[in-house]
């Protein structure tokens, strides 16, 4: 027998293969278009649909998983964006006269939280408040339209999908409830309880707010991946930086300024939580023995400040320079 016999004899011949040309793209994948038993037949490649993302072997997947911790931290970080805004120019517009500040400030919280809720249950699965999510493995995952390929380097093939489902887009339905909650809700109550202010300033809060929000979606839109890995450090930077310019401008130099009014406390927890938020945001909690006594660093740049406030005060260090000359 000759060797062509022995072969066809000794061994069976693999299956044909149907070789289909490889998917260029980073982000471009094929849809499962049929599953029998353990066989599946694509599609061309092209974009995955909604909920799914690209695997190892370029074949699009449906996202199963679930936010992680830090996934959470950020979602809250974002949603926290609005809320603050609210409280920001709440307390901007509504004057030393205006008793309706609280109730703004309340009603301000309840849109944020009701509108988180609806988010939740219209996302996927609908009606309860889990999520299923592709998890987020590098930057380029937010902005899979700027890796579109061009095999032929004229006709482009079009991949951009959400492969961070749904860290991307739950953050505009997010923000559009905010803004409907706020239409329905917040003008009934400005009108009825808004009395200490002017019919011109009582529904500047209102206005303001009809500025952020563009400006919010707008970054977005344009810096949610960058936003996704810096805003631990954004939140203690800027929670930092607020708090030494509130106390500054209070005039609070000792304990006993803090304690003269009850504003000022709560200011001071505020930001302390925003501090904690920040640092649990950074460490994300992995190992508790180590994470949880940086949370003891909450009171430190609070406590720098009243220690060194009367060593740094503009007048004293005018009069000190004055009698050195």
């Amino acid at each position: 027998a000759g060797p062509e016999h022995l072969g066809n004899a000794g061994c069976a011949l693999p299956a044909a293969v149907d070789i289909q040309p490889a998917c260029l793209g980073l982000y471009c994948g094929r849809t499962v278009l049929l599953v029998n038993g353990s066989v599946e037949t694509y599609g061309d490649c092209g974009v995955c649909p909604r909920g799914q993302r690209t695997d190892d072997n370029k074949i699009c997947r449906e996202c199963v998983g679930s936010p992680d911790r830090y996934d959470w931290l950020y979602l809250g970080f974002m949603a926290m964006l609005p809320l603050v805004l609210h409280w920001f120019f709440i307390e901007w517009y509504s004057g030393k006269k205006s008793s309706s500040a609280l109730l703004q400030h309340v009603t301000a919280l309840c849109e944020c939280s009701i509108a988180a809720t609806v988010t939740l249950l219209v996302s996927d699965p609908i009606g309860s408040l889990h999520i299923r999510s592709c998890k987020v493995k590098k930057l380029s995952d937010w902005y899979t339209m700027l890796y579109n390929p061009s095999p032929d380097y004229i006709t482009t093939v079009h991949c951009t999908h959400e492969a961070v489902y749904p860290l991307y887009t739950i953050v505009f339905i997010y923000y559009a409830f905010c803004l409907v909650l706020m239409m329905l809700l917040r003008p009934l109550l400005v009108k009825k309880i808004a009395c200490g202010l002017g019919k011109s300033d009582r529904f500047k809060s209102i206005y303001a707010a009809l500025y952020f929000f563009p400006v919010l979606t707008v970054l977005q839109a344009v810096g949610g991946g960058l936003l996704y890995y810096a805003f631990p450090y954004i939140i203690l930077v800027l929670s930092l930086v607020t708090l030494a310019v509130y106390m500054s401008a209070s005039e609070v130099e000792s304990f006993k300024d803090l304690l003269v009014r009850k504003k000022r406390l709560v200011v001071l927890f505020s930001h302390w939580l925003l501090h904690a938020y920040g640092i649990i945001s950074i460490s994300k909690l992995d190992k508790l023995e180590q994470d949880l006594p940086l949370l003891a660093l909450v009171p430190a740049p609070a406590l720098f400040y009243l220690l060194t406030a009367k060593y740094t005060e503009p007048s004293r260090i005018l009069s000190e320079g004055g009698n050195g000359h």
